[in-house]
């Protein structure tokens, strides 16, 4: 059944900041649900649907934190969802929100994420390390040292292996990045670089170099998502999900493919209800923890074939203006905000600005009206969430 129109996306921000200092987690999710409302023109009454994820303060506690952000924002909601999946949380919180708002749960639904591992010193590798103690695979696992990055370094090589990609094609998504992070003031890497500098820079876990990386911030954001009466009255763009999917992917007893994510079936599911294909999409926000990453996903979701991803992505095929398919054109995880390790929320603002027409001049899509997101909340060579979400502009 088509969600088209059931709820529109009316309010988007994006935290500025990549270095939290003095602010804190509390700070920086009340801050960024202040800059969602007032671009949407709302307030905090307006609010009776609240989503978030395991970044909200307190949450270590479990139970206690969504419910000590819901009175430090002061919202008094009828309904409440804290659906965790790391990165794609955000992306499956607007298809939760929809899904709320048809049924009468709520009207106006306020997402908001944040985090400050940069502030904090934390890294991606800690967070995850200190969060799967107690779970079920640990004994099996942790005594072989998995970390973000070397798990991701497996999809690579095996992806080299089967299909000969190269770490020259891998660092075209670098490239494609920081073409696009050069226009937006608020990227941490704004420099522009070469498939030699990606190269050149030290391998962090083989094939993977620095550069094929994203970066470590603080931040975050929030969307405002809300019914259509609601949406229509307040004069802003009309942003709609016309189509949505989520899958939990894992190692089931070891019968997988570490080249196949979630995406396959998050992807088809959003594709099929929104009643689009992937050669209708005229812009992407993929996530991109790594750059094997994006090309994974590409693959997945059906912008090309299973093994052709090294070809899809090269000689500039994702940069705005030249190639086929512009995606993350803010910059990215790669080059402008990973917040709090979890990137899915930067994607959906990005996407929102492009179906605005807001994105930078020099990298916003002419007449840009379908456009998708798509998350992965967990680790590609293991177990993950996928989200995949596709958004029109009426």
């Amino acid at each position: 059944m088509s969600i088209k129109g059931k709820a529109f996306i009316i309010g988007a921000y994006e935290h500025p900041t990549r270095h939290a200092g003095d602010t804190s987690l509390a700070q920086l999710h009340a801050e960024a649900a202040a800059g969602a409302l007032a671009d949407a023109g709302l307030t905090i009454s307006d609010v009776d649907g609240y989503f978030c994820a395991g970044d909200v303060p307190g949450w270590e506690a479990p139970g206690v934190g969504p419910f000590s952000i819901v009175e430090y924002l002061g919202l008094k909601l009828r309904h409440l969802d804290t659906t965790e999946s790391w990165g794609s949380a955000y992306i499956n919180h607007v298809a939760h929100a929809v899904q709320a708002i048809e049924a009468g749960k709520c009207r106006v639904a306020l997402i908001t994420q944040a985090g400050r591992p940069r502030a904090d010193r934390q890294t991606p590798e800690s967070s995850h390390r200190n969060q799967g103690q107690g779970a079920p695979e640990a004994p099996f696992e942790l005594p072989y040292g998995p970390v973000v990055t070397n798990m991701y370094g497996m999809c690579a090589m095996r992806h080299m292996h089967v299909h000969g990609t190269t770490s020259e094609q891998l660092a075209w998504i670098k490239v494609a990045a920081s073409h696009h992070a050069q226009h937006n003031p608020n990227a941490m890497l704004r420099k522009v670089v070469t498939v030699q500098d990606v190269l050149d820079s030290p391998v962090v876990s083989t094939p993977l170099h620095r550069l094929d990386c994203c970066v470590i911030s603080d931040g975050g954001g929030a969307l405002v998502v809300a019914h259509p009466e609601v949406a229509r009255s307040l004069q802003r763009p009309l942003i709609t999900p016309t189509g949505a999917g989520f899958t939990v992917r894992h190692l089931d007893g070891g019968y997988f493919d570490i080249l196949a994510s979630g995406a396959v079936q998050s992807g088809a599911e959003a594709f099929a209800q929104a009643g689009v294909t992937p050669a209708d999409i005229q812009y992407a926000s993929i996530y991109d923890s790594f750059t094997i990453t994006v090309l994974i996903q590409l693959e997945n979701l059906g912008f090309c074939e299973p093994g052709q991803g090294g070809r899809f992505v090269a000689d500039g095929q994702l940069i705005a203006g030249v190639g086929r398919l512009p995606i993350n054109t803010d910059g990215g995880g790669l080059c402008n905000n990973h917040p709090g390790n979890r990137g899915g929320m930067t994607k959906l603002i990005e996407a929102v600005r492009q179906l605005r027409g807001e994105a930078h001049p020099a990298v916003q899509v002419p007449n840009c009206g379908l456009a998708l997101v798509h998350g992965t909340g967990g680790l590609l060579s293991a177990r993950h969430g996928s989200a995949t979400l596709i958004l029109e502009r009426l």
